[in-house]
């Protein structure tokens, strides 16, 4: 368990102690679950007192809220579609999805606890799903099956619908983080690199929805 030290806190400026918060209501959440965490154990590992942690946060609920905006604040929760919005442009497919496959197993490699979050929070049937579904996965839903419509004006893929083929991606790169975060952590079904999954992945989408010669 994280667990900080009392002095040194005492000499936190107030967003800093607020984040610190934050970083450990995330560990113990993803751990425990919402219903499994108490603000009280919350408080013991990061060093503070429980009065400290309603100081920042009226109640639990928005403790867990404000965990979607400091990921999706943070350097590391950053738009997926940035890191490929030259290739979308040029439509240079492969490099569209094995850059989108590649940032996020490398993002759920270095942030298990946030991944086990969000499974918690489905499984509790919390807001924080419907939160960061809207927010984020509808996003990726309609941008990138936007650019799978333009490709198939352009006559480069099949006639299928988007939401399928935007389905069908996700679901290889998530069900194999989940492998290795849930299932099979030391890799014995499968150990592959990132790189060689998010090749992998990326080919193989492509290969189903390609336009033949």
């Amino acid at each position: 368990m994280i667990k900080f030290h009392e002095q040194a806190n005492s000499r936190m400026a107030g967003d800093e102690r607020r984040q610190q918060i934050i970083r450990v209501a995330m560990k113990l959440f993803s751990e425990h679950g919402f219903s499994g965490t108490t603000t009280r154990q919350i408080a013991v590992a990061s060093g503070v007192s429980e009065a400290t942690v309603f100081k920042y946060f009226a109640n639990k609920e928005e403790l867990y809220a404000d965990i979607l905006d400091h990921k999706a604040c943070s350097h590391d929760f950053q738009d997926p579609l940035s890191l490929v919005g030259e290739y979308m442009e040029k439509g240079d497919d492969y490099q569209v999805f094995y850059n989108m496959a590649l940032n996020a197993l490398r993002n759920h490699e270095e942030d298990t606890a946030f991944m086990r979050l969000l499974m918690h929070a489905a499984l509790e049937g919390h807001e924080l799903t419907r939160m960061f579904f809207e927010s984020f996965v509808s996003s990726i839903y309609e941008r990138i099956g936007n650019y799978i419509r333009r490709r198939q004006k352009e006559g480069a893929f099949r006639d299928v619908d988007p939401k399928v083929v935007v389905r069908s991606f996700i679901g290889m790169f998530v069900h194999h983080s989940l492998n290795n975060i849930l299932w099979d952590k030391e890799q014995k079904l499968l150990k592959i690199s990132n790189e060689k999954a998010a090749e992998s992945f990326a080919t193989i989408l492509l290969d189903g929805i390609r336009k033949k010669d």
